[in-house]
């Protein structure tokens, strides 16, 4: 079936990447990430061609660099905003 070729998930990483560029929060670079992931599971022969499976492995993946761009390019704590005065008085 067509989720069995690597060449689909790349494409598929392709496409999620360059939507990241346009969309905020790091939301598809985990799936991206996963696809890839995936493809290259799919093209060294460790992966079967589970659709399930596939999913799943590109799933976990996803949450994980989700997890990690968050830690690093997320709101540090200490980082709030405090107003000392407003843009409204003179």
């Amino acid at each position: 079936m067509w989720w069995q070729e690597p060449w689909v998930w790349v494409v598929a990483a392709a496409v999620m990447g360059g939507a990241e560029m346009l969309l905020p929060g790091f939301f598809l670079l985990g799936f991206a990430a996963g696809a890839l992931l995936v493809a290259g599971l799919l093209w060294l022969g460790w992966l079967g061609g589970s659709l399930p499976a596939l999913i799943l492995v590109m799933t976990v993946a996803a949450i994980a660099v989700w997890l990690i761009a968050r830690k690093l390019a997320g709101v540090r704590a200490g980082q709030t905003r405090i107003w000392d005065h407003d843009i409204n008085e003179n």
